[in-house]
């Protein structure tokens, strides 16, 4: 309709994909760079000894509740919930219910923590403050900054909410609790009857239950069967003493040490991220230059790894790992390029490559111009169109994907940030909000959810509904401090 041409009506729908994908090919690859570290690191046994010693401190439900909250919510900022939940899933949840938490305590902690609080932040990796600033047309960081703030008060309050709602639940710890757990699994109660394929980012639903082992979990290092304590499984055969080989030594060794070296490269990058922006130390990191320091990062232990777990054959193994990132990278975001692509054509910025006009042509601004249509019959309100843009994230969310929605969010706030007097970014950021707590599996069942349920073995509608309420107070509760104070 707008060129007149139905041969450009037809490559621009071609071009809009490939726009977004140039735009956000760089999301993908640090998708599939840390990916690809954490299946090296998985192969070693690094993954579960990264946590292990923080069972040491779940003695009781309160501690338990931090421990795991903590726990989730730091692996879930750096590598994304969907390797968190299996990893913490297998490793803390059999302890946590050990120290007298109740299934559902454990599943609402780990959905909060892992699929609402880290995830709709995206501080670390940056990739839903990405697109959401390139839709709004804002600085990524402003964006990023702004839903860490939100995302920490959401959170905040649910788990809150979620503690004294659910304290009265909890039990003296005893290990005959961690026994009947196993039992009430093993006979089919409370499980859900299906789990996630990991293939966004936070999983997507397809059939069958939940088991560590199905989503990538190394069965050498792992939780014994009525025991909250990781073990090792060498060839036995003496009853009193045996020698584990110097090999299993040697890998158990080189596990630890990546445990060790992983988290101390992040927090150093953490305390150089600080001091470049509270200190004039360093010099601040800008745009994309911390989410590019995470994937070298990651690179270079994915290479370290796969060359202490396969020194002859480490270069193919290197390759094997990034090729299962790339992959999960396009599962988890590929149905985010077309719809991308779709609200890009609104955005001047953008609409002209794709609407085949000369590279100095200025594109037309559908989107803002529908916008700008029909803000006359809108009140004119900071607060109406901060919760109008929260609730067109929470039902964007509604298919479960947990990104799809960002464009949209991002490009209603770019044009309706001005007419309101609010800053744009402070828009996206909460129609972030919305959309992540919405689709990233926090309060609809038919998404990544389902992998919490399945770990914590107990009904995924049930937890849904429990996690509802705790979440939309937060929201609320963001979304009126980010109008007030932002």
């Amino acid at each position: 309709m707008f060129s007149g041409s139905i041969v450009t009506g037809l490559s621009s729908i071609f071009n809009a994909s490939l726009v977004a994908a140039k735009e956000l090919f760089n999301i993908f690859l640090i998708i599939a760079m840390v990916t690809a570290m954490l299946g090296a690191l998985r192969q070693l046994g690094a993954d579960r000894l990264m946590v292990a010693p923080f069972r040491r401190v779940m003695r009781a439900g309160t501690s338990s509740f931090l421990v795991l909250a903590a726990v989730t919510y730091v692996i879930s900022l750096f590598f994304w919930p969907t390797p968190a939940v299996p990893l913490v899933g297998a490793v803390l949840i059999p302890v946590a219910i050990r120290a007298g938490l109740s299934p559902l305590s454990v599943g609402m902690v780990i959905a909060i923590c892992g699929q609402g609080m880290a995830l709709s932040s995206d501080y670390i990796i940056k990739v839903a403050p990405g697109i959401s600033a390139s839709a709004a047309g804002v600085d990524p960081d402003a964006v990023a900054d702004k839903a860490l703030v939100l995302s920490l008060i959401v959170g905040g309050t649910a788990l809150l909410i979620t503690y004294f709602s659910q304290k009265r639940t909890w039990r003296t710890p005893s290990p005959d609790l961690l026994t009947e757990w196993e039992a009430e699994a093993d006979s089919g109660v409370g499980e859900p009857t299906s789990a996630p394929d990991p293939s966004g980012p936070s999983g997507s639903a397809s059939t069958g239950p939940v088991r560590p082992q199905e989503l990538g979990q190394p069965p050498a290092l792992g939780v014994a069967a009525g025991t909250a304590t990781a073990v090792l499984a060498p060839h036995r055969d003496d009853a009193s003493t045996f020698e584990v080989p110097q090999s299993e030594n040697e890998r158990r060794g080189t596990a630890k040490a990546f445990a060790m070296l992983v988290p101390l490269a992040y927090l150093a990058f953490i305390v150089y991220l600080m001091l470049g922006k509270f200190t004039d130390v360093v010099p601040p990191l800008k745009g994309g230059e911390a989410a590019a320091i995470v994937g070298g990062i990651a690179s270079l232990v994915l290479f370290a790894a796969a060359a202490s777990s396969d020194k002859g054959g480490f270069l193919e193994t290197t390759s094997d790992h990034l090729v299962d990132g790339l992959v999960f990278a396009f599962k988890a975001m590929g149905c985010v390029l077309p719809i991308a692509g779709f609200f890009f054509i609104g955005n001047p910025d953008f609409a002209a490559p794709i609407l085949g006009l000369s590279s100095d042509a200025a594109g037309p601004a559908i989107l803002f111009d529908l916008v700008t249509a029909v803000q006359a019959h809108l009140p004119q309100n900071a607060f109406v169109t901060s919760f109008g843009i929260l609730l067109i994230g929470l039902i964007a969310g509604l298919d479960g994907s947990g990104f799809s929605g960002l464009p949209l969010t991002g490009a209603l706030s770019g044009a309706l940030g001005p007419a309101v007097d609010v800053d744009p970014a402070t828009l996206a950021a909460i129609g972030q909000m919305g959309n992540i707590w919405s689709g990233g599996g926090v309060i609809i069942a038919w998404s990544s959810l389902i992998a919490v349920a399945g770990f914590a073995r107990v009904p995924v509608l049930d937890l849904a509904r429990k996690c509802f309420l705790p979440v939309m107070a937060g929201l609320v509760l963001s979304t009126v401090f980010a109008v007030l104070v932002f």
